[in-house]
């Protein structure tokens, strides 16, 4: 007798292949059957009507220190996911030395936007080296599968102390031999890859360039020898893609023999970029190397609030001076202090800051109960409604935050959105060479929330878009299913198929939803986050066991730490 039964659902298989009516028979937590009449079980669940797709592989998170204390990883376990990969983007905390946890955390939180505070009391640095962490990992029953990479500045750092702190700094031959060993060491412990940033965009809390910035082909070359020697891994990277950058990494992809996973993103002062990216991706493809560019659902979108880290008020004085009252004394205060108001509105400082924000009104909008992330910056922006109602900009911003109790959010596309629509986003996606990533589930916390891109990328893709073409149902399970999974080896999942882990998710197609994105103060320390959850989730399995049964957590924690790649049973 089998454990479970999804009987009668219309299974979307996560090949691609057209959805059928079908029954899913479960046992000792690997698919076992699917077809019609697969036989009797302890439990039936009635999915006539519903979905019934593998649960999602979310390959591009930051819940390296949240993973230590977590065990259910919200806000992607809310959306259907039931594996996700973090060590992302080169940061992370192992190997380390206990007096360089400051540096590690403080790099963390200028880059990952992740606080001090949370961190120093969230995570417990009872490890040294990154074997020891993955031990501590898989420690902790969850309710996700989780798998880690080595962070480049982490293990830069624990080699050559302060020196390799500073990107410039070049490490010496014996230093380069000492790094890879450890990569070696820690990729035969089950480390799913290695990760670099190479980008700007990334600074420590103290103002320091990512200490991964400008390594030079020796180091990359040595590293990547070490993947080779270790015969496993993904060379995951976060760059500004300079010239002549990619030519530098797909040769050391080439070295390490393993796949290139870079991310793929539009900026706003090259939006062409990304397409020279693509085409050297599938130049590289044809040479032979596997490679990939990890894409996002959406724009990258800036949540603002008064209780966000971000927003249009941000850096006024006057705002600053409130800085030390609770948000609901500041909400207060803001409703009877008829002056401030005035003086936040009109007294303007002159800053760059505020300059650039006041420029941005043009592509901020409101992010309502039903959350749009494809507003139309011509009619829906906060300076286009301002001018329609021959009222202020910052008026009318600051009314909209002040709604339903000072808890109002608005949204400006940052990224993924320079022709004010998702079209480039399309076009990503399409691409053969593609995987989904870039949600980043755990970082930015009081200003980004898109870990609930697997939801949206069923909805808006395949059911709700309005301003542009969508796409199958079936194309997109299978971009976040079987090819997030195989990209990272993991080839015993993503598939409902005989013989795949039980990774599965039962979903009222017709409800399913993001709902409307909140600020929590649930963190250690009292931290401050936004979370945004999914609805139309009746029940997400994980190695056949419930986890979420109409949204709520079952209170099982099947989920465990993935050691290197998987194959089917």
């Amino acid at each position: 007798m089998h454990d479970l039964v999804i009987r009668n659902g219309f299974v979307v298989d996560g090949t691609g292949a057209a959805r059928r009516i079908a029954d899913v028979a479960v046992k000792d937590g690997i698919i076992v059957a699917v077809g019609s009449d697969v036989g009797a079980a302890r439990r039936v669940i009635a999915a006539d009507g519903l979905l019934v797709t593998p649960g999602f592989v979310d390959i591009h998170t930051h819940y390296d220190g949240q993973a230590t204390w977590d065990p259910l990883l919200t806000p992607s376990s809310w959306h259907g996911v039931t594996t996700t990969v973090f060590g992302n983007c080169g940061v992370g905390f192992a190997p380390v030395h206990k007096k360089d946890v400051p540096y590690l955390i403080n790099l963390m939180e200028g880059v990952e936007d992740i606080p001090e505070s949370v961190l120093n009391e969230g995570v417990s640095f009872d490890w040294e080296s990154f074997p020891d962490y993955l031990d501590s990992l898989a420690a902790m029953p969850r309710v996700v599968d989780i798998g880690a990479q080595v962070p480049h500045a982490a293990l830069r750092f624990y080699v050559m102390g302060e020196r390799g702190a500073e990107h410039a700094e070049v490490p010496s031959e014996a230093e380069i031999g000492r790094m890879g060993a450890l990569l070696e060491e820690s990729l035969a412990a089950g480390a799913l890859g290695f990760s670099t940033s190479r980008t700007t965009k990334h600074r420590a809390k103290d103002g320091r360039l990512t200490p991964s910035l400008s390594a030079r082909e020796p180091e990359l070359f040595g590293l990547a020898a070490a993947m080779r020697r270790a015969g496993t891994g993904v060379l995951q990277v976060n760059s500004d893609f300079g010239p002549g950058e990619f030519e530098a990494l797909s040769a050391a992809a080439k070295v390490a023999g393993r796949p290139l996973s870079v991310l793929l993103i539009q900026v706003n002062n090259a939006p062409d970029l990304w397409r020279h990216t693509l085409s050297q991706i599938h130049a590289a493809r044809k040479a032979g190397i596997e490679a990939n560019g990890q894409v996002g659902a959406r724009c990258i979108g800036i949540v603002m609030g008064l209780e966000t880290t971000m927003h249009p008020f941000a850096g006024h004085p006057a705002w600053l001076a409130l800085d030390n009252l609770s948000p609901e004394a500041r909400f207060r205060l803001l409703q009877t202090d008829a002056d401030l108001r005035r003086r936040l509105v009109e007294d303007r400082p002159t800053d760059g800051a505020t300059r650039w924000m006041a420029d941005m009104l043009a592509r901020v909008c409101p992010l309502g109960d039903r959350p749009d992330y494809e507003p139309d910056p011509k009619t829906q922006s906060i300076a286009a409604m301002a001018q329609a109602r021959n009222q202020s900009p910052w008026a009318l911003a600051l009314d909209l935050m002040m709604a339903q109790g000072g808890k109002g959010l608005l949204m400006l596309p940052f990224e993924n959105y320079a022709e004010g629509s998702l079209d480039v986003v399309r076009e990503m996606i399409v691409d053969e060479a593609t995987v989904m990533g870039v949600a980043d589930g755990g970082a930015h916390v009081g200003v980004i929330c898109d870990s609930s891109a697997p939801t949206y990328l069923l909805t808006h893709w395949a059911r709700d878009r309005n301003r542009g073409e969508r796409l199958p149902l079936e194309f997109l399970v299978r971009k976040q299913t079987r090819d997030t999974a195989r990209s990272y080896g993991l080839n015993d999942r993503g598939v409902i198929a005989p013989g795949y882990r039980a990774d599965l998710n039962v979903i009222d197609f017709d409800a399913l939803r993001v709902l409307r994105p909140e600020v929590v103060y649930d963190l250690p320390a009292g931290g401050r986050r936004l979370i945004q959850k999914g609805q139309g989730y009746r029940h997400t399995f994980v190695a056949g066991v419930e986890t979420l049964a109409g949204g709520e957590f079952t209170g099982a924690r099947p989920g465990r730490l993935i050691r290197g790649p998987r194959k089917v049973a």
